[in-house]
């Protein structure tokens, strides 16, 4: 038995299956791939995905067959567990290595694990054979997604429209963002950025991949791996303030000037909501999706219903929405045009008070707008360097539609179990 399994069964004997998918990870591309079969049909078995265990199963006695392999690593990317994908699908098309549709799976094994390096390694090692649609596509999405804007730009200026149909809004969704990431990093240049749309350009890198103004950088952990976001964010009436300040100076930079705030339906948002109401000065009003010249203001997208989040992803026109704590390990649905910041995990301020929204909102309404001055380890974000990039992208913020964005770019950050 092996030290994978081990660790497999001691966490499903405590009915544990999170921890047996977890500590599988150091083991997934190590183990023999009989054995990581073994151990994936343990977790399927425990949480009853019949389609996994038979394909872990016939893996596990067939390790040398492309077409067990493919089915096994196809049934973990498809249960959510890509990792463990990746080891058999590379040995199938090891065996197999003209195989579009083997490439094309290991591609979305390591797309989902945010492996874009490589992706990149393995699609520009085709050269001149790599087909244009959408293998060639994807080259340029992820060589932009691992932080390399000269070489996504040269290859994708080289790709030809698609001519199948259902890539056209792929083909529209990468000019764009080859278009906001280039004005974003010649913005930083001209602003003396010292890293513009580098590793630690969190903002640059926001904007060019979301198409939205991300208002402030985490004062914490900057050099503990978090590079301007938070992970367990523990809210105040003084943050949510702050993105609040920094939300009127977006659009002040933008000269936007909405008529109104509508209000989700949330709880969290319609304190939110209001509280940008007394702000901005605006009158509150229901949020209705046909609704023109408004500011929808969401405190967390992934909390809001998702057919209602929907609605959101085309703008009516002059709708703006502004979105206080972005999910950088679970981005939402539609991309917000203006974030506060960036967690990983949040706790509003008035989980445990049940006082009415109205009075909660006034007192954000009074807080101090004042940054958090942090640790002391983070570089200084003042108000005129935000105010000075959303100024110089005005002219591409808020066009097009509110793509999701899946990744969370080449700017590196921690991330805690």
């Amino acid at each position: 038995m092996t030290n994978a399994m081990d660790e497999v069964r001691r966490f499903l004997k405590k009915d544990d299956l999170p921890g047996a998918v977890r500590s599988l990870r150091p083991h997934a591309e190590t183990t023999p791939i009989a054995e990581l079969a073994k151990a994936a049909r343990a977790l399927a078995d425990a949480a009853g995905f019949k389609d996994l265990a038979g394909a872990a199963k016939a893996a596990a006695k067939r390790p040398g067959e492309p077409q067990t392999l493919y089915d096994f690593g196809y049934a973990c990317v498809e249960r959510g567990i890509a990792f463990l994908a990746v080891a058999p699908l590379r040995e199938a098309l090891r065996l197999l290595p003209d195989s579009r549709a083997l490439r094309a799976e290991l591609v979305s094994a390591l797309e989902d694990e945010n492996r874009h390096d490589e992706v990149v390694e393995l699609l520009s090692g085709r050269g001149a054979a790599l087909p244009a649609w959408p293998e060639t596509y994807l080259l340029v999405h992820h060589t932009l997604l691992a932080g390399d804007l000269d070489t996504a730009a040269r290859i994708g200026r080289a790709l030809p429209a698609p001519e199948d149909p259902q890539w056209a809004d792929a083909h529209d969704r990468q000019t764009r963002r080859l278009h906001r990431t280039d004005r974003a990093r010649r913005a930083r240049s001209a602003a003396g950025h010292a890293d513009p749309l580098g590793r630690t350009d969190l903002r640059g890198w926001h904007y060019g991949l979301t198409g939205g103004l991300l208002g402030t950088l985490s004062p914490y952990g900057w050099d503990a791996g978090m590079t301007g976001r938070f992970a367990y964010l523990g809210d105040t009436h003084e943050t949510c303030r702050h993105g609040l300040a920094r939300l009127a100076l977006a659009l002040e930079a933008a000269g936007r000037r909405p008529s109104t705030v509508s209000l989700l339906p949330g709880r969290s948002d319609r304190i939110l909501g209001l509280a940008a109401a007394r702000v901005l000065g605006l009158p509150s009003v229901p949020y209705e999706p046909s609704r023109t010249d408004t500011l929808v203001v969401a405190y967390d997208l992934n909390a809001v219903d998702p057919d209602l989040v929907r609605t959101l992803h085309a703008r009516a026109d002059g709708q703006i929405l502004a979105e206080h704590a972005t999910r950088w390990t679970n981005p939402p649905a539609v991309s917000a045009d203006f974030s506060t910041l960036l967690c990983q995990f949040v706790v509003p301020p008035w989980k445990e008070d049940p006082r009415p929204e109205e009075e909660i909102a006034r007192d954000i309404a009074r807080a101090d707008a004042a940054a958090d001055q942090g640790d002391g380890m983070t570089p200084p974000d003042p108000d005129e360097d935000f105010r000075a990039f959303a100024s110089a992208v005005r002219d591409g913020w808020l066009t097009g539609p509110r793509d999701h964005v899946a990744s969370p770019g080449p700017v590196p950050s921690s991330r805690f179990a």
